[in-house]
């Protein structure tokens, strides 16, 4: 409708633009900055032609994409806002995060739905309020599959998001590794204190290796530079003043390992010299799995318990008292791994551990160190988050655009 606009009677306009100013309802809903056509003044022919023309191409370029128009943000662009809040390259790499199922007709994203699992429940939740995207944190497909049945539950939901035309995202690990993410927010429940990361996120570094070599002379090093040109970051130095030698390093990625030294292996004097170095992936501060914190306050088992029922909206947890120990020891340190963290939280010295689960025989070599241990089930230790992120993630977008938290997600255990 706005785009014919321009070709109405200019006294059509002015009657729409009274009984719009009016009703305050239609322009103003779809086209914020169309509150301009209220001042709009009485003025000769070519100017309100030239106003109802700006007027015009001011709501087209809203609705064709740009930063301030609500309502037209697509899961591509979403996507652009879940990874600067939590790159997926800090995800494990066993893990299967990212977009998962992506429908075939691009739409408009109005409601975000997160939730700690899919599951039936969520669907029919997702379905009744015409979900666009779906933000599950664990992903519901996981392992490779070879055929979508009905047989299969995760195979029939992947189905009925396809149908329905969601899209489903999962950040599982991502979340539980950058700063301020699952873990940061599971260690905060028991007060502040120096918390630092268990298992170091690494970066990302296009170049695995360097080789460093010399060769005889200008000459054959203006050769060497010529073949390795496509192989990666080649640097060089004169080795002394007084000789005509030069100190090479090429800087490589594993695809052209082989291929640099084989071309080198044609030269002599490189490869007599040659020395490989194998480059390790630079660390990144504050991202990780698992947290451990010096408490700025100690506070005794039977508070930790407390505070962390409080913190986790529980009215139970389970708990292993370590050998030694009773409800009034004291805990200082705090180690803390979201979900099943016994593979993180190993070997970590501690007064308490606090995961959601932990096999039998864990617990048990835990609280024969001495670590007491609280379990809350897995995903009652990650579900709180969400309820977190929705606020990051909200502010982050068009306000027309709804983010809401699954009221249908749950543990699948219960204490009966």
């Amino acid at each position: 409708m706005l785009a014919g606009f321009k070709n109405l009677p200019w006294n059509f306009l002015s009657f729409t633009y009274r009984g719009v100013c009016r009703r305050r309802s239609f322009i103003s809903l779809i086209c914020p900055s169309a509150s301009i056509v209220s001042s709009i003044p009485q003025t000769h022919s070519s100017q309100r032609s030239h106003q109802t023309s700006a007027l015009h191409l001011s709501c087209t370029r809203r609705f064709s994409g740009s930063p301030g128009c609500p309502g037209l943000m697509e899961v591509k662009d979403v996507l652009k806002v879940l990874e600067q809040l939590a790159p997926l390259s800090l995800a494990e790499s066993w893990d299967n995060v990212g977009l998962l199922v992506e429908p075939s007709k691009s739409r408009p994203v109005r409601t975000i739905l997160l939730t700690n699992d899919l599951t039936d429940a969520v669907m029919e939740e997702a379905e009744a309020m015409s979900c666009d995207l779906i933000i599950s944190y664990h992903p519901p497909l996981f392992r490779p599959i070879k055929c979508l049945v009905q047989r299969d539950w995760k195979q029939r939901l992947a189905i009925r998001a396809v149908e329905a035309g969601i899209a489903v995202f999962s950040p599982h690990t991502s979340w539980d590794s950058v700063k301020g993410g699952v873990n940061d927010w599971l260690v905060g429940g028991l007060g502040s204190g120096q918390v630092s990361v268990l298992t170091q996120a690494l970066g990302c570094t296009s170049h695995s290796h360097k080789l460093e070599f010399t060769v005889r002379n200008a000459e054959e090093f203006n050769t060497v530079r010529e073949e390795l040109r496509d192989c990666g970051t080649l640097q060089h130095s004169v080795s002394r003043a007084d000789s005509p030698e030069i100190h090479v390093s090429l800087s490589c990625s594993d695809s052209v390992l082989a291929s640099s030294v084989q071309k080198l292996s044609r030269h002599s004097s490189a490869s007599q010299s040659l020395s490989i170095t194998k480059l390790e992936k630079p660390p990144l501060p504050g991202h990780g799995q698992g947290r451990l914190s010096i408490l700025d306050q100690p506070v005794t088992v039977a508070t930790a318990i407390k505070k962390m029922k409080s913190h986790l909206g529980l009215s139970h947890l389970r708990l292993a008292l370590g050998v030694g120990c009773t409800l009034e020891s004291s805990v200082s340190t705090v180690a803390v791994c979201a979900g099943s963290g016994a593979s993180v939280l190993n070997g970590v010295k501690a007064d308490l551990y606090v995961t959601g689960e932990m096999s039998h025989h864990e617990v048990l070599d835990a609280a024969a160190k001495g670590t007491s241990v609280i379990l809350s089930d897995h995903s009652n230790s990650e579900r709180g988050f969400l309820t977190v992120f929705r606020e990051r993630l909200a502010v982050r977008l068009p306000h027309i655009v709804t983010v809401v938290v699954s009221k249908a997600d749950r543990d699948p255990l219960e204490v009966v």
